[in-house]
Order: C-alpha cells, then sequence, then structure tokens
C-alpha cells in the first residue's frame, strides 16, 4: 500500500505544485496569457479526459504494467517539462503529464481492489489513497514554492524522478498483476467519443473560470453532451464496451457517484477561495497561508482513516450522511467569516475536510466494490473522472460567483480620492485584483468586497452538500456495513 501511495501523492502535487511556480516560469519564459492559462491547464484538463480510456485499458492490458508504463513516462515527461527551453513545449510537457497521469489514478486504485479483497481492509486501503493524493494537493503550493526559491522552477517537475524509480524498482516485486482474462480489443471509436464527450465540458468550464460562460463555452457543453449521449448507446450496444453503463443501474454506484461529485464541488470551490482569502485579503505569504492550511489537511486524514473503521459498525450511508452533516458547521463558518477571521476560516476548512475524507473514502469504495473484478478499473477511472470535473467546476462556479458579488459590493465611497476611486474602479476585472499594489483605501474596501463573495458562495456550497447529506442518508441506507457482505453490481 505504502507503494501505491507514492504515485498518488505525486498526482495530487501535480496539480497544484505550479500555484507558486508559475511567476518565475512566466519571467523565464514569457508566454502569453492564453499560453499560461494552459501551462496551468493542460495537466487537468487530458488527466480528466483520459481517465476513462486508461481505466478500461489496465483492465485489458494489465493494471501493474499499465502503472510502470505510467510511471516510467511521468518520470521522463517531468524532465522534459523540467528543461522546456519555450512555453510551448512546457504546454506539451504539461498536456503528456495529463496523459501519464491518466494511467496511474485507476491503475493504483484498482490494484488496491485486487490486493485488498476484505471490505474492511480495502476500504481503509482507499481511505489512506483518497487522503494521501488530497495530501499531495496540499503540499503542492508549498513544495512548489521552496524548491523554486532554493533551485529554479524546473524543480518541481524533477520530484516526480525519485518517486518513479522507487515505484520501479519495486513495483514488479510488490505488486501484483491482474488483466481481465475475459476482456476484448479496446473500441477506439469509443475513445474518441470519450475524449469528445469529456475534454469540451471540463473546458467549457475552466473558460467559464476564466473568462466567463460566453457563446464559445456554450457551444462545447454542447458537443460534449451530443458525443456523450451517442457515447452511451454506443456502450449499451456492445459486448466488450469501453464503460459498463450497466453499473448505473445499481442505485448505490450512482449515488455515490453524484455525492462525490457534489462534494467535490463545495470542497474544489472552498479550497481555492480560502487559499485566496489568506493570501489576497489577509497578506500572508504562501508560505504561511499553507502552514495555516495544514490543520485541516489532518482533519481530513482522520476522516479518510477514521470513516472506514466506523463504518463497520454503522452503515456508510448514515457515516457519510453525518460527516457532511457535521461539515456544514464549516460551511457556516465562512459564510460568516470577516477581516482577520484566519482562525474561524482555518477551521471551517477543516470541517469542509472533515467531510471530504468520509466520502472520499467511503464513496470510492461503494463505486469500486460495485463492481466486477474485471471491470475495477473502469469503475474506478469514472470515479476519478467524477472527482476532477467536481474540483473544476467548484472552482469556476464558486470562483466566478465571488467575483461577481466582488464586482458589485465595490461600490465607490465618497470618502476615497480620485486616485483611489479610480484604482477601485479598476480592479473590477477579478477579485484576485486585490492582490496588486492598490492604496490603502482601496485596499481595506477590496477586501472587504472578496470576503462578501467568500461568504455568499459558502451559502450556495452549503446547500448543495445539505443536499448530498439527505442523498446519503435516504438512497445509501441500504449499503450494508463493511465486512457484512460485498458490493456487488446488482440492484440494492
Amino acid at each position: 500500500m505504502a507503494l501505491l501511495a507514492l504515485p498518488t501523492f505525486l498526482l495530487g502535487l501535480d496539480v497544484t505544485v505550479l500555484y507558486l511556480v508559475l511567476p518565475a516560469v512566466a519571467a523565464d519564459l514569457g508566454p502569453s496569457a492564453t499560453q499560461t492559462l494552459w501551462i496551468m491547464d493542460a495537466y487537468g484538463f487530458l488527466l480528466a479526459g483520459f481517465l476513462v480510456t486508461m481505466g478500461t485499458l489496465g483492465d485489458r492490458v494489465g493494471r501493474r504494467r499499465l502503472l510502470m508504463i505510467g510511471v516510467a513516462a511521468f518520470a521522463a515527461v517531468s524532465v522534459v517539462a523540467a528543461f522546456a527551453p519555450s512555453a510551448e513545449l512546457l504546454i506539451a510537457a504539461r498536456a503528456s503529464l495529463g496523459i501519464a497521469g491518466a494511467t496511474l489514478m485507476p491503475s493504483t486504485l484498482s490494484l488496491i481492489s485486487n490486493m485488498f479483497a476484505d471490505p474492511r481492509r480495502r476500504a481503509a486501503a482507499i481511505g489512506v489513497w483518497a487522503t494521501v493524493f488530497a495530501a499531495g494537493m496540499a503540499a503542492g503550493p508549498i513544495v512548489g514554492g521552496v524548491l523554486v526559491d532554493r533551485f529554479w522552477w524546473g524543480a518541481a517537475f524533477l520530484v516526480a524522478v525519485p518517486i518513479a524509480v522507487l515505484v520501479l524498482l519495486l513495483g514488479r516485486v510488490l505488486l501484483p498483476e491482474y488483466a481481465d482474462p475475459l476482456a476484448g480489443r479496446l473500441d477506439l471509436a469509443s475513445v474518441a467519443l470519450s475524449l469528445t464527450a469529456i475534454l469540451p465540458i471540463v473546458y467549457a468550464v475552466k473558460r467559464a473560470a476564466a473568462e466567463g460562460l460566453d457563446a464559445g463555452g456554450i457551444l462545447a457543453v454542447a458537443v460534449g453532451v451530443v458525443a456523450g449521449a451517442v457515447f452511451w448507446h454506443r456502450q449499451s450496444r456492445l459486448a466488450d464496451p469501453l464503460l459498463d453503463v450497466s453499473l448505473f443501474r445499481n442505485r448505490a454506484f450512482s449515488v455515490a457517484l453524484t455525492v462525490l461529485l457534489v462534494g467535490l464541488v463545495g470542497m474544489g470551490g472552498a479550497m481555492y477561495l480560502v487559499t485566496q482569502y489568506l493570501q489576497l485579503v489577509e497578506g500572508l505569504s504562501p508560505f504561511a497561508a499553507g502552514l495555516w492550511m495544514g490543520p485541516p489537511a489532518l482533519a481530513m486524514f482522520a476522516a479518510g482513516i477514521g470513516a472506514p473503521v466506523l463504518a463497520r459498525r454503522i452503515r456508510p450511508g448514515y457515516v457519510m450522511g453525518g460527516t457532511l452533516g457535521v461539515s456544514l458547521i464549516g460551511y457556516a463558518l465562512l459564510a460568516t467569516a470577516g477581516l482577520n477571521d484566519e482562525l474561524p476560516v482555518a477551521a471551517g476548512f477543516a470541517f469542509v475536510y472533515l467531510g471530504l475524507g468520509a466520502i472520499a473514502a467511503l464513496g470510492t469504495d461503494i463505486v469500486v466494490g460495485s463492481a466486477p473484478a474485471g471491470r475495477s478499473g473502469s469503475a474506478a477511472s469514472l470515479s476519478e473522472t467524477v472527482q476532477e470535473l467536481g474540483i473544476a467546476i467548484g472552482v469556476a462556479v464558486l470562483g466566478s460567483l465571488t467575483t461577481v458579488v466582488y464586482r458589485s459590493q465595490l461600490i465607490v465611497p465618497a470618502r476615497l480620492s480620485g486616485s483611489e476611486a479610480t484604482a477601485l474602479t479598476d480592479s473590477l476585472g477579478s477579485a484576485g485584483a486585490i492582490a496588486d499594489d492598490l492604496p490603502p483605501g482601496v485596499l481595506v474596501e477590496a477586501r472587504l468586497a472578496f470576503t462578501t463573495g467568500l461568504n455568499v458562495s459558502s451559502v450556495v456550497a452549503g446547500l448543495a452538500i445539505a443536499a448530498a447529506t439527505v442523498l446519503c442518508l435516504r438512497m445509501l441506507r441500504h449499503v450494508p456495513r463493511l465486512g457484512q457482505a460485498q458490493h456487488t453490481g446488482t440492484e440494492i
């Protein structure tokens, strides 16, 4: 399990490692504004797009084999990214890292289902897996900031190399191999349709976060929806589908995916806004802001490890619903936060992370455990696709809502001087504008406006989490306690 945790941590790290590295990249390579966005987004964009394909491919060619290939590719492309001489090559490397990363996530998760046949041990292992991935995301900004400060921006990518070498050396000895002996050939038309369904929607979400929803974004969503419908129809007719759509007939499987999606929307948006609040409103350094995020990470770790243990005595649906209900305290704290409220904000996010730890561990276990052994890779990839999409939607929707509130709150007070009023008007471009060197009077108004945006967005996120809480308590109450019975692909 410790060996599988290494690539999992690496994947989470690469999601956020550029948060503090990007200014150094921009100074060295001089990317345009569009290129800067793609340097940040190409990794997650391709990662989400290829998860379903790679999860199913692992079922066919062998999960350990695909993991080894993916780890080797990830390390090689990381070296290319570290020494990229141009923005174009760095974007290509980041996109390739996303494709390589898509082989690692479902491979590690499906190998866990092979290695831990006992439901209790499997749930505990998945809890560790989910916690390690989130820990990597939390550590990304700190690791990137330290490395770029001590060395240069490329060092942030080279972290992958020693981890990959260790996995390659020990993987063949410690990890079992598994492939579905009854799996047919990979349907390339289904691969193309899955990419056409997922990539435009992810692109539209990221575009909306950066520029707002426009005609191009709406068209991308339409293309994705149409391709998704065609993909679904094709899978229901194939003898060896890329994605076994019959899994959705299992109520626990479908509801668990929905809860994961909603939960990650709330967490993704909250994490983005809290990090912005700590740095832009409270003026903390990235390292200091990272330290404030440490205790919430511990709360998530405790929930990820403790929820499977608790689910041995209490049905998982009640454990998930209960912890999500407790996490509403966190959204309430964020909804009532003001200036100089670092402690309430960090405490609020700790409660948010508590709910995430429980649903990530138990929800993922329900999804993977509901699938037959030969389809666990496909189920694992679908779980990860939903979570990646949830994070992207959370950042886009709640980030955009915060910006709208921010703009509406910035009414020029009569007490401001002419230059201050002009600066305040110019800051209406985005909430992030409060990071600029604004006059004192403008800065106070901007901080208050951003905090109001955080409050409103937290209320909206809390309402969504409340709905997910009810969904768990009503629709997952029949899922048996861990160890009481195996999850199957049948109706519950």
